[in-house]
């Protein structure tokens, strides 16, 4: 059962607003990493998109950060600066296109030209004529570019604190107002003192006091979710069987009470070996019920003939839609849902272009966006802003069992995107089996636990094998294992040669259908975790 602290529902579920630092997204490929620095720094943001027309209702913002982007200033229909930032009278970081808006904004000029800067760069600082930073702010020369366009004109109310040794004016502040403005990239490693001066802006410029982020993120969690639902409505959430959707219904549970969330599991027949068994028993541990729907036939029958992974997504993702519409419509109950419950991820809305502007899509996520519309039930997304190892991190404080929290990642297309192709009962069978020998000979040489996401693939590709002295003319399965922290970049996992064989040999001999197990090294980037 869950402890009674977790699903207490007292006095200590206030309504108040967290302090926040509001980061803007104008579709940056590093504004994930504004966000993770500052959460690790033990700061609560949000991030929102430029066009939202006022500032969230739900968080108390104490500092704005404008993210860099693609576009330029002068490029048209570029993304504008949101007409009530400015007025809200909050300290303000502008970061490369971020830093543009502010320097058109207040009169400035900004033009392309030659003095274009991809990569590293050395800086000379003045930290003296930053106003609004501590004076004592040491900064490392060496920091990290990506713009075509350079500062022509100084605003007239700016000072200039930063340039590089090319002559680019590079970091900008209000003579008199609490704004900051950087071309580079502070979020990214490569600027070497990137982290220190984002520190320096929330507790000195922002007056945010650190290590408080995850000490309160699970009852500024419980508190949106409250309001967000009300006193009367009811959630049905859908749930994977990851750790995802796990801590999503511990949260929403915790919050609402067990009685207002019902667990809903969709088992679309391409689910590991065993799984939903395990997941139902998990569940049941954790005190909050779960009901199973056994749909093979539907999926097996609607992925029929399709090969291309994108369609395949979505017709899985069509799918879910189906059954849970199906389940929302003819259960009878005297509270009937009003919100549909995801455990949606910051990283599967960035893949699928659902954050930012101009964001390009990688891969549709079933679970980001088109479900509430046909549902015509609100979304409920308590992790949504969180990345995996902040959900870990947030689990473990809720005391969700380790052997939950551990488990390696799934998508929630299941094996559907695992056998590459046209997808059959048959081949998800052979790499259900090939999937469980590979999974269980990492947990038996103590593995498991040192990798981030391991799984087995089925190419839709046959080669002549021989076995018994006879020609065999079988499929390929590949084994994947990779690094991470948060799916946003991962490294190959370097197995010793005599492990990999021995997954291989015993693969080859158990599963019929396959004669041939090859090893994916290849990184993200340029590869994605999953094959489709």
């Amino acid at each position: 059962m869950i402890p009674a602290l977790v699903l207490s529902r007292g006095v200590h579920m206030t309504q108040h607003r967290p302090d926040s630092i509001l980061i803007i997204d104008f579709g940056s490929q590093y504004t994930h990493l504004i966000t993770k620095q500052l959460r690790k720094l033990g700061f609560f943001t949000t991030t929102i998109a430029p066009h939202q027309p006022l500032p969230p209702q739900d968080i108390e913002v104490r500092g704005i950060i404008l993210s860099g982007g693609p576009n330029s200033v002068h490029t048209e229909d570029a993304p504008s600066l949101p007409s009530w930032v400015i007025p809200l009278n909050k300290p303000i970081l502008g970061i490369c296109y971020g830093m543009q808006l502010l320097v058109n904004h207040f009169g400035g000029q900004f033009s392309s030209g030659d003095k274009r800067e991809f990569g590293p760069s050395s800086m000379r600082w003045d930290v003296s004529e930053a106003q609004h930073l501590p004076a004592e702010l040491e900064l490392a020369s060496q920091v990290w570019m990506s713009h075509c366009d350079h500062l022509d004109q100084l605003p007239t109310s700016f000072t200039t604190w930063g340039t590089t040794t090319n002559g680019v004016i590079a970091a900008i502040s209000h003579t008199t107002q609490p704004i900051l403005g950087v071309q580079f990239h502070p979020e990214v490693e490569h600027s070497l003192s990137g982290k220190a001066l984002l520190e320096a802006f929330a507790t000195h410029t922002c007056k945010l006091s650190s290590a408080t982020y995850f000490d309160s993120l699970a009852e500024q969690i419980g508190t949106k979710i409250r309001n967000q639902v009300g006193p009367q409505g009811h959630v049905l959430m859908a749930v994977s069987g990851g750790v995802d959707s796990t801590v999503s219904a511990v949260l929403l549970a915790r919050a609402l009470g067990r009685e207002r969330v019902s667990c809903v599991m969709v088992d679309h027949g391409m689910m590991r070996a065993g799984e939903v068994t395990e997941v139902k028993n998990y569940f049941t541990e954790l005190g909050v019920g779960l009901e199973v729907l056994d749909r093979h036939n539907l999926f097996f029958e609607q992925l029929a003939g399709v090969s291309d992974p994108e369609q395949k997504r979505k017709i899985i993702g069509q799918g879910f839609i189906t059954c849970f519409e199906e389940w929302a419509t003819g259960i009878q109950h005297s509270n009937p849902y009003t919100h549909l419950g995801q455990g949606t991820l910051y990283s599967d809305v960035i893949e699928s272009a659902g954050a930012g502007h101009g964001a390009h899509t990688i891969k549709s996520h079933h679970n980001v966006g088109g479900l509430p519309e046909k549902l015509q039930l609100q979304l409920v997304e308590p992790l949504r802003q969180l990345f995996k190892d902040e959900v870990r991190q947030l689990g473990h404080q809720l005391k969700v069992p380790r052997k939950l929290l551990d488990r390696h990642p799934f998508p929630g297309p299941g094996l559907g995107i695992r056998v590459v192709g046209e997808v059959s009962p048959s081949k998800v069978a052979m790499l259900q089996q090939a999937d469980k020998i590979f999974i269980d000979s990492l947990k038996r040489e103590d593995l498991y636990h040192t990798v981030w996401q391991a799984g087995a693939i089925l190419l839709p590709v046959q080669s002549v094998g021989v076995m018994g002295d006879q020609r065999t003319y079988e499929w390929t399965c590949v084994l994947r294992a990779v690094s991470a922290t948060d799916a946003m970049t991962a490294s190959v996992v370097e197995f010793p040669a005599g492990f990999l064989t021995q997954v291989a040999s015993k693969i080859v001999n158990s599963v019929a259908g396959i004669n041939r197990v090859l090893y994916d090294i290849t990184s993200k980037p340029p590869a994605t975790i999953e094959w489709e």
